[in-house]
């Protein structure tokens, strides 16, 4: 509905000239002015006018406040990586995606461009462990490797 800006316009001409008919239809018999004769059919459908007027609204509302929130967060995300606190914000995708501390120290070795190998060094475990754990990483990220798995964080992230 956002992508035909001819459609919105059209609900807001739709709601503006329902609701200034019953404005004056309430102000004319409040006052004693002539209210405006309308033949049933007419009034039928300025009634349903209004009223799918004010559902679409209701809905182009929901919309507009979803899409203002997912905006907002990814605002934050890039005010807060500009900002110097990059390391804040991949440890809080890494605790989105459900990854263990070990996991999330694997995950920052990966991110780093370390081997297994160096993984394990570091970390005094074996490389099969190393390995594992990746393999967790990866199931979690719903990814089937390294490389996935990079493009998936800067998308989800900097996108």
């Amino acid at each position: 509905m956002l992508r035909h800006p001819w459609l919105l316009w059209a609900l807001v001409l739709v709601q503006v000239g329902c609701g200034a008919y019953f404005l004056w239809e309430i102000l004319a018999a409040v006052a004693g002015l002539p209210t405006i004769p309308l033949r049933w059919q007419t009034r039928e459908l300025v009634d349903i006018g209004a009223s799918l007027g004010l559902v679409l609204g209701a809905v182009l509302g929901t919309v507009l406040a979803v899409t203002a929130s997912r905006d907002i967060r990814r605002a934050e995300s890039a005010r807060r990586l500009t900002a110097g606190e990059f390391t804040a914000v991949v440890d809080d995708y890494f605790r989105k995606l459900g990854l263990t501390p070990a996991e999330t120290e694997v995950a920052w070795f990966l991110l780093k461009g370390m081997s297994l190998t160096e993984i394990a060094g570091l970390r005094n475990t074996r490389e099969g462990t190393v390995k594992a754990q990746c393999t967790a990483i990866y199931r979690k990220a719903d990814v089937s490797n390294k490389s996935q798995f990079f493009s998936l964080l800067v998308e989800d992230i900097l996108l």
